[in-house]
């Protein structure tokens, strides 16, 4: 149990609009100016090496990646091992029923992430993901 000068461990202290404030990134990155992070696509789409641009409006954080479009079970009613062969192809990847969950139309096309958020960072590099462990 947590004291009340105490906080969790993803919790930050930071400072935004001249107060301290705690902030918990729930799908989202820290994006100072120069910090570099990753940005991850889907099971079989590009990843992002990035430096943050220091955007204060959105209190200096980025995207963690692109989103789901549609839930586990939808992803699981609407595709098969088939449509996961096909969109993974070129990737090293568990490519049976227990992961169509994951299945790249499950989520928004990364870039089209990258690119609503180029005033929170600069690409320095693309990944092409050959490798994918899930499961």
């Amino acid at each position: 149990m947590l004291g009340t000068n105490q906080f969790k461990i993803c919790d930050q202290k930071e400072e935004h609009y001249g107060e301290e404030v705690m902030v918990t990134r729930k799908g989202a990155v820290s994006a100072k100016l120069g910090q570099y992070g990753i940005i991850p696509g889907s099971m079989g789409a590009k990843s992002f090496i990035v430096r943050g641009l220091g955007n204060q409006e959105s209190f200096c954080s980025c995207s963690h990646g692109a989103g789901r479009v549609m839930s586990r079970a939808e992803a699981k009613r609407r595709f098969t091992v088939e449509d996961q062969i096909v969109q993974t192809e070129g990737v090293e990847c568990r490519k049976d029923a227990a992961v169509i969950d994951e299945i790249p139309s499950a989520y928004k096309p990364i870039e089209d992430v990258m690119k609503a958020q180029q005033d929170l960072v600069e690409v320095v590099y693309t990944l092409r993901q050959v490798v994918c462990v899930k499961g």
